[in-house]
């Protein structure tokens, strides 16, 4: 599964990453990969791995980072600013749109895969609405 995140400085994409490695049960640190490029988690038999394109300055630097062999079947690719790895990143599955709103955020959820769809379509049997929504 490849999501990408697309949103303003401070709109939530690292809060929004936080959440869902909590939800599957990760109680380790979840960091930023702003410097590193890339934070590895493992979690079960899949591989979680958030990558942070934002300080690239070249569409390239995706390809000299040898970042495509972690875009597989078994893995979950959650990615900040995809546009600065345009032509060379693996198409969404998903895209996360983050809008400032108010004191909040909401949030554009857009399928782009069969794949996508079914996700769509699970978070969309399990949501819960909270008071706020």
């Amino acid at each position: 599964m490849i999501v990408w995140l697309d949103g303003d400085l401070g709109a939530g994409k690292t809060t929004l990453v936080r959440s869902l490695l909590r939800a599957r049960n990760h109680s380790g640190p979840v960091r930023s990969p702003t410097y590193t490029l890339i934070e590895i988690y493992v979690i079960s038999r899949i591989y979680w791995y958030h990558f942070d394109f934002y300080r690239f300055n070249f569409p390239e630097e995706f390809l000299d980072a040898g970042l495509g062999e972690y875009f597989r079947d078994d893995a979950v690719c959650l990615v900040e600013w995809p546009e600065k790895a345009a032509g060379y990143l693996p198409a969404a599955d998903l895209v996360i749109r983050f809008h400032f709103a108010g004191n909040g955020r909401t949030l554009d959820v857009v399928a782009c895969s069969e794949e996508g769809q079914e996700c769509l379509r699970a978070l969309k049997r399990n949501w819960q609405p909270h008071a706020a929504d």
